[in-house]
């Protein structure tokens, strides 16, 4: 009896971390109006060069593009920061997402937004403890700049419909755009960033 007892405490002890050992991997509304997070919007390299005739097309970039849109909306309507990475040489931000009279646009030579621009000082200056992340490529300028986020201590949500990439060669072998994007943020989940998606952030 006493035996069984202990088995049943083990099998549901162990039901239990189960559980909550894989809730991050499923999407939870996120309020962006957070006073003890204070939070801001970074829209990464979302420009025309990745789009259908650009120089380095994307798979499904306005689908991307869209999601990110319905964010900031949300954003601007919170009247929350925005904040827009643009790579230098690249191309006009696409007009889904064209920055307003006022939003903050920076301008960089790197893969990670953080590195040689101002943008550590101008997160600083707006009080910023959380950043909501989208942007393109989700393997490249995307992951650089959340990681690099979390590095300085900033709480990360990447919007993973709001983000887009594209299928890359290693030797003689094909990864498709769709497995790029689910390492990449495999990669990031739970440690470096929530994941989530558009229609999960809410006011």
């Amino acid at each position: 009896m006493k035996k069984n007892i202990i088995n049943v405490i083990i099998t549901r002890g162990i039901f239990i971390f189960l559980v909550f050992a894989f809730m991050p991997a499923f999407s939870q509304t996120v309020s962006v109006h957070n006073d003890t997070l204070p939070t801001a919007l970074l829209l990464i390299d979302i420009q025309e060069f990745y789009f259908p005739g650009g120089r380095l097309p994307l798979e499904n970039p306005e689908a991307a593009s869209e999601k990110a849109a319905l964010v900031l909306k949300l954003f601007r309507d919170q009247k929350l920061p925005v904040i827009h990475i643009q790579h230098f040489g690249g191309s006009p931000i696409h007009a889904n997402v064209a920055p307003l009279p006022g939003e903050k646009v920076i301008t960089k030579k790197e893969a990670n937004a953080f590195d040689g621009t101002d943008l550590l000082e101008t997160l600083k200056s707006l009080h910023v403890k959380r950043l909501v992340l989208c942007g393109m490529q989700t393997h490249m300028c995307l992951e650089a700049a959340t990681r690099a986020a979390f590095d300085y201590g900033y709480s990360c949500i990447v919007v993973q419909d709001a983000c887009a990439t594209r299928a890359l060669k290693w030797g003689d072998r094909t990864v498709t755009a769709a497995d790029v994007q689910a390492s990449t943020l495999a990669s990031l989940d739970r440690f470096y960033a929530k994941i989530s998606k558009a229609e999960d952030l809410k006011p």
